[in-house]
Order: structure tokens, then C-alpha cells, then sequence
């Protein structure tokens, strides 16, 4: 049987892929700062699957925090198959009015804390010829993104380490995929300060089950990366190619400038 490890396990995306991985018999170990809700995923996930399951509660923001989730899992003797990079959070406003320490831990947290898992698990993967990684960028990754600046950038950035890292491990037999949704049905408008504003108008809402099903979907089949959400998400991410930059940046501000 095969065993994932998912980050942000204990809401959204990660919970629906522990859901999803779990009933197709896959052994999980969740990672997340909610033990209350780590503990209550966990036991309903054993009693309706027959899945083990490992609990971690660990903040990524916290130094060191991928070294204790690599030596937790080394000392119990698992193997990681499947490692779901998916924790993160977005912050909206205007990057000089927003605060600098939530920026930085958001770095820490979308771009350094998974660099670091990943750089720890790979290896194995490489050696065992068998494995796959699963990293959560966003649409957003695919251009400038004012009001989301700093957000939009690490997802820039996962999006570009991911397909690399895709590139660079075909030889060993180690899938890579970066996995882009637009906007989805979970907490995140809410953790990123944005309720109410137009960053959310006129887009649809994706459900995290059919993010985490077309996720799943593309890593068997070998993407560098998936967008989820439809042909409209398909629009967004491919507009730069048409309109000149300046232009493009100038009306992605106007559409996502808040409401006074």
C-alpha cells in the first residue's frame, strides 16, 4: 500500500486529498497546525477506509519545521510515495499598507517551507525510482497580480520550480506536477483578508473535489502542471500572450483594486 503526505491536511484542498487518497487505499501522514481537527480527519478517515493514518502538528512557518516533519516520518519507518506540497495562504492589499511580517511568513510558508520538504523527500524517491510530488501553485502564478503581490509571486515561483524539478526527474521515474486552481470553495478569501472585494467577482467557484480529481488525474498522466476551473481560468492564465505588458498589469489592477 502506498503512503502520501500532505501539508494544510486539516481543511480545504488538503483534506479533500486526504479524503480522496484515502479512499483509494492509500496510507496517509497529514501535517497541519490544528491538532483538534488533524485527530478528528484522522479517526474518520481509519473507520471509513481502514487507512492508517499519522497525525503531525507542525507550524511550517516555524525554523526547522520540514527537518522535524522529515525526522518524524523517518523515525516511524514510513515511506513517503506521494509527498502533497498544498500548505499556504494569500494576503490582499496594497503591498506598502499590508504587514511585512505576515509577508515574510507567507514566503516562509509557500516557497521555503516546501522547497525544504521537498529536498528532503526527493532524494528517497530518486532511489526508489518511484515517487511523486504534488506542489500547489495557482493561477496566480501565471502573471503579475497587484493587491496580491507577494502571493501571486510565490505561486510564480512554485509553478517554475515545479516544472523544472518535472524536467530533471523523468529519468528516475519521479513525477513532479504543479497543480494551479483557480478560485476554489475554501477558507482562503477569508485567511487572506479579502471578503467582499472584487478579487473574487465574476469568477465562478471550483469545489476542492474537482481540484484535488484533476490534480490526481494529471499526475497519472504525466503533466508539468494542471489549471483547474475550466475553460475561464484557461483565458486568464494565456491573456499576456495578447494584450502588451504594461496594458495587461494596468487592467489586472483596475479588476482587482478594493473597494473604498
Amino acid at each position: 500500500m502506498q503512503t502520501a503526505l500532505i501539508t494544510g491536511a486539516s481543511s480545504g484542498i488538503g483534506k479533500v486529498f486526504a479524503q480522496e487518497l484515502a479512499a483509494r487505499q492509500v496510507d496517509l501522514v497529514l501535517v497541519a497546525r490544528s491538532e483538534a481537527k488533524l485527530q478528528q480527519l484522522a479517526a474518520q478517515l481509519r473507520e471509513q477506509f481502514g487507512v492508517q493514518v499519522q497525525v503531525l502538528v507542525q507550524d511550517l512557518i516555524e525554523p526547522g519545521a520540514a527537518t522535524r516533519v522529515f525526522e518524524a516520518v523517518t523515525e516511524s519507518g514510513w515511506v513517503i510515495d506521494l509527498l502533497v506540497n498544498n500548505a499556504g495562504f494569500g494576503d490582499y492589499g496594497e503591498f506598502a499598507e499590508r504587514s511585512r511580517s505576515r509577508y515574510l511568513e507567507m514566503i516562509q510558508l509557500n516557497v521555503m517551507s516546501l522547497v525544504d520538504l521537498t529536498h528532503q523527500f526527493l532524494p528517497g524517491m530518486q532511489q526508489r525510482r518511484s515517487g511523486s510530488i504534488i506542489n500547489v501553485s495557482s493561477i496566480a502564478g501565471f502573471q503579475p497580480l497587484p493587491y496580491w503581490s507577494v502571493y501571486a509571486a510565490t505561486k510564480a515561483f512554485v509553478l517554475s520550480f515545479s516544472e523544472s524539478l518535472w524536467a530533471e526527474n523523468k529519468v528516475y521515474g519521479v513525477r513532479v506536477l504543479a497543480l494551479c486552481p483557480g478560485t476554489t470553495k475554501t477558507e482562503f478569501f477569508d485567511v487572506a483578508d479579502a471578503t467582499g472585494n472584487t478579487t473574487e467577482g465574476g469568477q465562478s467557484l471550483t469545489s476542492p473535489e474537482e481540484v484535488v480529481r484533476d490534480a490526481l488525474k494529471a499526475l497519472k498522466s504525466g503533466e508539468t502542471n494542471v489549471v483547474t476551473g475550466g475553460l475561464g481560468n484557461q483565458i486568464i492564465i494565456n491573456l499576456h500572450r495578447f494584450l502588451p505588458r504594461r496594458l495587461f498589469v494596468s487592467l489586472l489592477e483596475q479588476q482587482t483594486r478594493p473597494k473604498k
